[in-house]
């Protein structure tokens, strides 16, 4: 662990998705994905010493990696909760809030968390490591319909039903307990030279059910619309197309589905408006860092009125 905060993850997007904040030295910022503390460093270099940052992240690994600066707190829980957790600091609003959606570096290395398909290790795949439900149960007490609905919708496997009846198939001779045996069970309906980006794919379906990334980003936004001030900004960093739909979805209309109220006059009652244009990594950046080649940065601000002009 003694190198830990130099290997842990390498932040994405770095320059951008803060300079995306505006930060005011004396305001108040979240970073609602702590992590290996990378953007919340760069945050607290540009804030003078009446700003603050509030830190957030579920996985007790990342503690090590705490910042000692008075200035910064870091909250060890899940941002679904930010604004309860917010309230017990004494915090109702903020200036900017910003999510770095992907999985570390660390999480991925570490044979034991079942987060990589490089290792054969216990299926488990929790972010929180006290959480009751892990890989392991949603591959061995999932239904067929509801593993092919979670292959399908979040990693966008064409051959979902497949997967999914070969994984049941395969559980009739025992539970399916590590990654290798996972792994073993479903190459076969992978083309080979494309083995591991599928691999992937099915390992990011099971992390996103194991720890309900979808419904705790849907959580966080609609209460991030509810702290940040007006003129506040939040930097979002999403890594597959299902979370990327949801932040632009938000930030357009401030709903995930159906359409946003109009007033008398036709105007939109939206809680931001974009900033920039969609942002993603250089090639410079992609070299660097190959993980990041999949990150898309959304940049909105708080209206200062409820319509959208």
């Amino acid at each position: 662990m003694s190198n830990q905060k130099q290997t842990y993850h390498v932040p994405v997007l770095l320059k951008e998705s803060v300079d995306g904040l505006n930060i005011k030295p004396d305001g108040t910022y979240v970073d609602v994905t702590f992590g290996g503390g990378g953007h919340s460093k760069e945050i607290l270099k540009r804030l003078g010493p009446k700003g603050h940052l509030y830190a957030f992240d579920q996985d007790e690994d990342a503690v090590a990696n705490k910042i000692d600066d008075p200035r910064f707190t870091l909250i060890e829980g899940n941002f679904a909760n930010l604004k309860n957790y917010l309230r017990l600091e004494g915090v109702k609003e903020i200036d900017g809030l910003l999510a770095d959606l992907g999985i570390s570096s660390h999480q991925i290395n570490e044979p034991q968390r079942g987060f990589s398909t490089r290792f054969d290790e216990k299926l488990d795949m929790r972010m929180n490591q006290s959480a009751k439900i892990s890989a392991f149960d949603v591959v061995n007490k999932y239904d067929e319909y509801a593993l092919r609905k979670i292959f399908s919708q979040y990693g966008d496997l064409k051959n979902a039903a497949t997967l999914a009846k070969s994984i049941v198939k395969a559980r009739e001779d025992g539970p399916i307990e590590t990654t290798g045996r996972l792994n073993e069970i479903v190459s076969k309906h992978f083309p080979k030279l494309k083995l591991n980006k599928f691999l992937a794919k099915l390992y990011q379906a099971l992390r996103i059910e194991v720890n309900g990334e979808i419904e705790a980003l849907k959580k966080m936004l609609q209460q991030a619309a509810m702290i940040i001030k007006p003129g506040g900004r939040l930097s979002v960093i999403s890594y597959h197309s299902l979370e990327d739909r949801l932040v632009k979805r938000f930030i357009r209309d401030g709903l995930f589905e159906g359409q946003p109220e109009k007033d008398f006059y036709g105007h939109t009652k939206v809680p931001f408006k974009k900033v920039s244009k969609l942002i993603i990594p250089s090639t410079e950046e992609i070299e660097k860092n190959p993980r990041a080649r999949s990150a898309k940065l959304r940049v909105a601000e708080r209206t200062e009125s409820p319509y959208k002009l």
